[in-house]
Protein backbone atom coordinates (compact mmCIF):
# COMPACT_ATOMS: atom_id res chain seq x y z
CA UNK A 1 0.00 0.00 0.00
CA UNK A 2 2.74 2.48 1.02
CA UNK A 3 6.45 1.95 0.47
CA UNK A 4 8.95 4.43 1.89
CA UNK A 5 12.32 3.99 0.20
CA UNK A 6 15.47 5.50 1.68
CA UNK A 7 14.04 8.96 2.27
CA UNK A 8 16.24 11.66 3.78
CA UNK A 9 15.48 15.29 4.57
CA UNK A 10 18.09 17.94 5.19
CA UNK A 11 17.77 21.59 6.11
CA UNK A 12 21.18 22.94 5.22
CA UNK A 13 23.65 20.87 7.22
CA UNK A 14 20.91 19.68 9.60
CA UNK A 15 19.57 16.15 8.98
CA UNK A 16 15.94 15.79 10.01
CA UNK A 17 15.60 12.19 8.75
CA UNK A 18 18.20 9.92 7.19
CA UNK A 19 17.74 6.86 4.95
CA UNK A 20 14.30 5.94 6.31
CA UNK A 21 12.65 2.86 4.76
CA UNK A 22 9.55 0.88 5.71
CA UNK A 23 6.37 -0.54 4.19
CA UNK A 24 2.74 -0.31 5.28
CA UNK A 25 0.61 -3.24 4.23
CA UNK A 26 -3.01 -2.98 3.15
CA UNK A 27 -5.41 -3.18 6.09
CA UNK A 28 -2.63 -2.70 8.66
CA UNK A 29 -2.51 -0.26 11.57
CA UNK A 30 1.14 0.79 11.75
CA UNK A 31 2.44 2.57 14.82
CA UNK A 32 5.15 5.13 14.06
CA UNK A 33 6.78 5.69 17.42
CA UNK A 34 9.54 7.98 18.58
CA UNK A 35 10.43 10.65 21.13
CA UNK A 36 9.68 14.30 20.48
CA UNK A 37 11.97 15.66 17.77
CA UNK A 38 12.82 12.20 16.39
CA UNK A 39 11.56 13.00 12.88
CA UNK A 40 8.05 11.53 12.99
CA UNK A 41 6.19 14.55 11.66
CA UNK A 42 8.82 15.13 8.98
CA UNK A 43 8.30 11.60 7.67
CA UNK A 44 4.50 12.00 7.80
CA UNK A 45 4.72 15.29 5.88
CA UNK A 46 6.89 13.66 3.21
CA UNK A 47 4.50 10.72 2.85
CA UNK A 48 1.54 13.04 2.38
CA UNK A 49 3.42 15.21 -0.11
CA UNK A 50 3.24 18.28 2.13
CA UNK A 51 7.02 18.62 1.94
CA UNK A 52 9.52 17.01 -0.41
CA UNK A 53 12.37 14.73 0.60
CA UNK A 54 15.99 15.57 -0.16
CA UNK A 55 16.44 12.03 -1.48
CA UNK A 56 14.53 8.77 -1.70
CA UNK A 57 10.93 8.19 -2.72
CA UNK A 58 7.47 7.31 -1.45
CA UNK A 59 5.28 4.91 -3.43
CA UNK A 60 1.51 4.63 -2.98
CA UNK A 61 0.04 1.59 -4.73
CA UNK A 62 3.31 1.44 -6.65
CA UNK A 63 3.09 5.04 -7.89
CA UNK A 64 5.64 7.67 -6.92
CA UNK A 65 4.01 10.49 -4.97
CA UNK A 66 6.18 13.03 -6.81
CA UNK A 67 5.40 11.68 -10.28
CA UNK A 68 1.70 11.01 -9.64
CA UNK A 69 0.77 13.41 -6.80
CA UNK A 70 -2.94 13.69 -7.61
CA UNK A 71 -3.44 9.92 -7.56
CA UNK A 72 -1.32 9.37 -4.44
CA UNK A 73 -2.93 12.15 -2.41
CA UNK A 74 -6.42 10.96 -3.35
CA UNK A 75 -5.65 7.67 -1.58
CA UNK A 76 -4.78 9.42 1.70
CA UNK A 77 -6.63 11.23 4.44
CA UNK A 78 -4.37 13.22 6.77
CA UNK A 79 -4.96 14.42 10.32
CA UNK A 80 -1.99 16.56 11.39
CA UNK A 81 -1.13 17.17 15.04
CA UNK A 82 -3.10 20.44 14.97
CA UNK A 83 -6.36 19.74 13.06
CA UNK A 84 -6.78 22.12 10.08
CA UNK A 85 -10.12 23.57 11.16
CA UNK A 86 -11.86 26.82 10.18
CA UNK A 87 -13.40 27.51 13.54
CA UNK A 88 -15.87 30.20 12.42
CA UNK A 89 -17.64 27.63 10.24
CA UNK A 90 -20.21 25.13 11.42
CA UNK A 91 -19.20 21.48 11.22
CA UNK A 92 -21.51 21.05 8.23
CA UNK A 93 -20.10 24.09 6.39
CA UNK A 94 -16.54 22.95 7.04
CA UNK A 95 -17.06 19.38 5.85
CA UNK A 96 -18.89 20.61 2.73
CA UNK A 97 -15.92 22.90 2.07
CA UNK A 98 -13.50 19.95 2.42
CA UNK A 99 -15.77 17.87 0.15
CA UNK A 100 -15.52 20.52 -2.59
CA UNK A 101 -11.80 21.05 -1.99
CA UNK A 102 -11.11 17.35 -2.49
CA UNK A 103 -13.39 17.26 -5.56
CA UNK A 104 -15.21 14.35 -4.01
CA UNK A 105 -17.64 12.50 -6.28
CA UNK A 106 -19.50 10.48 -3.63
CA UNK A 107 -23.13 11.48 -2.86
CA UNK A 108 -22.62 14.48 -0.59
CA UNK A 109 -25.48 14.19 1.88
CA UNK A 110 -25.25 10.44 2.49
CA UNK A 111 -21.42 10.54 2.57
CA UNK A 112 -21.41 13.29 5.21
CA UNK A 113 -24.03 11.40 7.22
CA UNK A 114 -21.93 8.21 7.17
CA UNK A 115 -18.77 10.07 8.25
CA UNK A 116 -20.49 11.95 11.07
CA UNK A 117 -22.06 8.76 12.37
CA UNK A 118 -18.73 6.94 12.23
CA UNK A 119 -16.77 9.57 14.18
CA UNK A 120 -19.63 10.50 16.52
CA UNK A 121 -20.35 14.13 15.62
CA UNK A 122 -24.00 13.86 14.54
CA UNK A 123 -25.14 15.92 17.53
CA UNK A 124 -22.80 18.85 16.76
CA UNK A 125 -23.23 18.89 12.97
CA UNK A 126 -24.88 22.33 12.96
CA UNK A 127 -22.68 23.89 15.66
CA UNK A 128 -19.88 26.40 15.12
CA UNK A 129 -16.53 24.63 15.46
CA UNK A 130 -14.99 27.18 17.85
CA UNK A 131 -17.72 26.38 20.39
CA UNK A 132 -16.87 22.67 20.47
CA UNK A 133 -14.76 20.90 23.08
CA UNK A 134 -11.25 19.80 22.14
CA UNK A 135 -12.44 16.20 21.88
CA UNK A 136 -15.15 17.12 19.39
CA UNK A 137 -12.74 19.31 17.41
CA UNK A 138 -10.44 16.30 17.12
CA UNK A 139 -13.36 14.23 15.84
CA UNK A 140 -14.10 16.91 13.23
CA UNK A 141 -10.43 16.60 12.24
CA UNK A 142 -10.95 12.87 11.77
CA UNK A 143 -14.06 13.58 9.72
CA UNK A 144 -12.21 15.84 7.26
CA UNK A 145 -9.56 13.14 6.80
CA UNK A 146 -12.33 10.66 5.91
CA UNK A 147 -13.97 12.82 3.25
CA UNK A 148 -13.64 10.99 -0.06
CA UNK A 149 -13.30 7.61 1.71
CA UNK A 150 -9.49 7.35 1.28
CA UNK A 151 -7.82 3.96 1.50
CA UNK A 152 -5.11 5.29 3.83
CA UNK A 153 -5.38 7.38 7.00
CA UNK A 154 -2.33 9.16 8.39
CA UNK A 155 -2.79 10.33 11.97
CA UNK A 156 -0.12 12.51 13.57
CA UNK A 157 -0.34 12.59 17.39
CA UNK A 158 -4.16 12.33 17.33
CA UNK A 159 -4.69 12.33 21.12
CA UNK A 160 -2.37 15.16 22.21
CA UNK A 161 -4.10 17.46 24.69
CA UNK A 162 -7.11 15.21 25.26
CA UNK A 163 -8.31 14.03 28.65
CA UNK A 164 -8.24 10.29 29.55
CA UNK A 165 -11.85 9.69 28.51
CA UNK A 166 -11.37 11.45 25.18
CA UNK A 167 -8.15 9.48 24.58
CA UNK A 168 -10.00 6.20 25.16
CA UNK A 169 -12.74 7.29 22.74
CA UNK A 170 -10.22 8.28 20.04
CA UNK A 171 -8.32 4.99 20.41
CA UNK A 172 -11.59 3.10 20.03
CA UNK A 173 -12.34 5.15 16.92
CA UNK A 174 -8.90 4.35 15.43
CA UNK A 175 -9.47 0.62 15.96
CA UNK A 176 -12.85 0.96 14.23
CA UNK A 177 -11.30 2.87 11.31
CA UNK A 178 -8.60 0.20 11.02
CA UNK A 179 -11.24 -2.29 9.91
CA UNK A 180 -11.90 -0.26 6.75
CA UNK A 181 -8.68 1.67 6.16
CA UNK A 182 -4.91 1.26 6.24
CA UNK A 183 -3.71 3.46 9.12
CA UNK A 184 -0.40 5.05 10.04
CA UNK A 185 -0.50 6.30 13.62
CA UNK A 186 2.38 8.59 14.58
CA UNK A 187 2.87 9.08 18.31
CA UNK A 188 5.37 9.37 21.15
CA UNK A 189 2.87 7.78 23.56
CA UNK A 190 3.72 4.10 23.99
CA UNK A 191 0.39 2.86 25.47
CA UNK A 192 -1.41 4.42 22.51
CA UNK A 193 0.71 2.44 20.04
CA UNK A 194 0.33 -0.78 22.04
CA UNK A 195 -3.43 -0.37 22.29
CA UNK A 196 -4.24 -0.15 18.59
CA UNK A 197 -1.31 -1.06 16.32
CA UNK A 198 -0.48 -4.29 14.48
CA UNK A 199 3.18 -3.39 13.94
CA UNK A 200 5.60 -0.80 15.30
CA UNK A 201 8.26 1.29 13.58
CA UNK A 202 10.52 3.17 16.01
CA UNK A 203 12.45 6.24 14.83
CA UNK A 204 15.19 8.01 16.77
CA UNK A 205 17.39 10.92 15.64
CA UNK A 206 15.90 10.60 12.15
CA UNK A 207 16.75 6.90 11.73
CA UNK A 208 14.66 3.73 11.99
CA UNK A 209 15.83 1.66 14.96
CA UNK A 210 13.06 -0.97 15.06
CA UNK A 211 10.47 -2.31 12.63
CA UNK A 212 8.44 -5.33 13.72
CA UNK A 213 5.50 -6.56 15.76
CA UNK A 214 5.47 -5.84 19.48
CA UNK A 215 5.94 -9.54 20.21
CA UNK A 216 8.99 -9.85 17.96
CA UNK A 217 10.59 -6.69 19.34
CA UNK A 218 10.17 -8.07 22.87
CA UNK A 219 11.65 -11.40 21.78
CA UNK A 220 14.66 -9.72 20.15
CA UNK A 221 15.54 -8.08 23.46
CA UNK A 222 14.96 -11.11 25.65
CA UNK A 223 18.61 -12.11 25.99
CA UNK A 224 19.22 -13.81 29.32
CA UNK A 225 16.17 -14.56 31.43
CA UNK A 226 16.03 -14.26 35.18
CA UNK A 227 13.89 -16.19 37.61
CA UNK A 228 13.36 -14.91 41.15
CA UNK A 229 12.42 -17.25 43.98
CA UNK A 230 11.72 -16.99 47.68
CA UNK A 231 12.52 -20.39 49.18
CA UNK A 232 12.37 -21.81 52.68
CA UNK A 233 13.53 -25.15 53.98
CA UNK A 234 17.15 -25.17 52.71
CA UNK A 235 20.44 -23.36 53.04
CA UNK A 236 22.41 -21.46 50.38
CA UNK A 237 24.86 -24.25 49.57
CA UNK A 238 22.14 -26.86 49.07
CA UNK A 239 20.05 -24.56 46.86
CA UNK A 240 23.02 -23.45 44.77
CA UNK A 241 24.30 -27.00 44.28
CA UNK A 242 20.90 -28.39 43.22
CA UNK A 243 19.92 -25.54 40.91
CA UNK A 244 23.26 -25.11 39.14
CA UNK A 245 23.01 -28.72 37.92
CA UNK A 246 19.80 -27.98 36.00
CA UNK A 247 20.05 -27.65 32.19
CA UNK A 248 19.79 -24.04 31.02
CA UNK A 249 20.89 -22.51 34.33
CA UNK A 250 23.88 -20.16 34.01
CA UNK A 251 24.21 -18.91 37.57
CA UNK A 252 22.55 -18.79 40.96
CA UNK A 253 22.89 -15.92 43.43
CA UNK A 254 21.21 -14.76 46.63
CA UNK A 255 19.96 -11.26 47.23
CA UNK A 256 18.48 -11.41 50.71
CA UNK A 257 18.02 -13.79 53.64
CA UNK A 258 14.98 -13.46 55.84
CA UNK A 259 13.73 -15.47 58.78
CA UNK A 260 13.72 -19.01 57.46
CA UNK A 261 13.70 -18.04 53.76
CA UNK A 262 16.10 -17.00 51.03
CA UNK A 263 15.62 -14.76 48.00
CA UNK A 264 17.24 -16.51 45.02
CA UNK A 265 18.09 -15.05 41.61
CA UNK A 266 18.60 -17.58 38.79
CA UNK A 267 20.04 -16.52 35.44
CA UNK A 268 18.98 -18.80 32.59
CA UNK A 269 20.24 -19.12 29.04
CA UNK A 270 18.27 -17.56 26.20
CA UNK A 271 15.39 -19.75 24.95
CA UNK A 272 15.45 -21.78 28.18
CA UNK A 273 12.34 -22.12 30.31
CA UNK A 274 13.59 -23.51 33.60
CA UNK A 275 10.49 -22.94 35.74
CA UNK A 276 9.24 -26.55 35.74
CA UNK A 277 12.68 -28.00 36.50
CA UNK A 278 13.13 -25.53 39.35
CA UNK A 279 9.73 -26.39 40.79
CA UNK A 280 10.37 -30.13 40.50
CA UNK A 281 13.79 -29.75 42.15
CA UNK A 282 12.27 -27.80 45.03
CA UNK A 283 9.51 -30.36 45.50
CA UNK A 284 11.97 -33.27 45.33
CA UNK A 285 14.18 -31.73 48.01
CA UNK A 286 11.32 -30.74 50.30
CA UNK A 287 11.74 -26.96 49.84
CA UNK A 288 8.80 -24.60 49.95
CA UNK A 289 8.60 -21.99 47.18
CA UNK A 290 6.86 -18.97 48.64
CA UNK A 291 7.21 -16.91 45.44
CA UNK A 292 8.37 -17.48 41.86
CA UNK A 293 8.43 -14.79 39.18
CA UNK A 294 10.24 -14.28 35.91
CA UNK A 295 11.74 -11.02 34.71
CA UNK A 296 11.38 -9.76 31.14
CA UNK A 297 11.96 -6.35 29.66
CA UNK A 298 8.78 -4.39 29.04
CA UNK A 299 8.20 -2.58 25.74
CA UNK A 300 8.66 0.68 27.63
CA UNK A 301 12.14 -0.42 28.80
CA UNK A 302 13.02 -1.51 25.25
CA UNK A 303 11.81 1.82 23.85
CA UNK A 304 14.06 3.67 26.30
CA UNK A 305 17.04 1.52 25.27
CA UNK A 306 16.33 2.04 21.56
CA UNK A 307 16.00 5.80 21.85
CA UNK A 308 18.95 6.23 24.20
CA UNK A 309 21.48 3.90 22.61
CA UNK A 310 20.31 3.78 19.00
CA UNK A 311 20.28 -0.04 19.03
CA UNK A 312 18.72 -1.35 15.83
CA UNK A 313 16.19 -4.15 15.63
CA UNK A 314 14.75 -4.20 12.12
CA UNK A 315 12.73 -6.93 10.51
CA UNK A 316 10.96 -5.83 7.37
CA UNK A 317 7.42 -7.15 7.17
CA UNK A 318 5.60 -7.44 3.85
Amino acid sequence: MIEVRNISKRYGSQKAVEDVSFCVNEGEILGFLGPNGAGKSTVMNIITGYISSTSGKVLVDGKDIVEAPAYAKKQMGYLPEIPPLYEDMTVKEYLYFIYDLKKCKLPKISHMKDICSLVGIDDVYSKVIKNLSKGYKQRVGFAQALVGDPKILILDEPTVGLDPRQIAEIRSLIRKLGKRHTVILSSHILPEIQAVCDRIVVINHGKIVANDTEENILTAFEGEKKLFLTVEGAGRDAIRSALERLPGVKSVSFSRERKGSLDVEITAQKDSDIRKDVFDTAAGNGWTILEMRSSKLTLEEIFIRLTENGTQVQEEVG
